[in-house]
């Protein structure tokens, strides 16, 4: 088990303030490096409906592939395989993994994040947060 702070994995402090958790395998086989395992976090969003903010736990898989570099025919095919995510290359000591959690992470996130399922939002006329009751405008 792994733990890191947001700016170790170039993400914005405020918008992930606790520790990302990291449960991973890592398997070798010659060369080729995998690593499988689950992302834990919890991002600090603003509701849709109310404007709410809330924190929404996150959990996603992770599972990467790399190669040691040097192995293609032409740099080039690093370049273009890791660039469209594809796979990683290592060195033989060090593989990066930032990259990877990063995107995972961020593609956890609803685009249209909700604070609850039946979140009523906000009133069309006044503006009053329908989660704490009716707002007595006339409907």
């Amino acid at each position: 088990m792994l733990d890191s702070d947001a700016v170790s994995l170039d993400l914005p402090a405020a918008e992930w303030p606790g520790l990302i958790r990291a449960e991973i395998d890592v398997e070798q086989s010659g060369e080729q490096v995998t690593v499988r395992g689950q992302l834990l976090a919890s991002a600090p969003l603003q509701c849709v409906r109310c404007l709410d903010r809330f924190e929404l736990p996150l959990g996603t898989r992770l599972d990467v592939y790399a190669e040691r570099a040097g192995r293609a025919r032409h740099p080039r095919d690093e370049d273009e395989l890791e660039r469209d995510g594809y796979m990683l290359f290592h060195d033989g000591r060090r593989l990066d993994l930032t990259g990877a959690v990063r995107e995972a992470l961020l593609l956890e996130i609803p685009m249209a994040p909700c604070c609850r399922e039946d979140c009523r939002g906000l009133c069309g006329s006044c503006g009053a947060n329908l989660n704490d009751g009716p707002c007595g405008c006339a409907t």
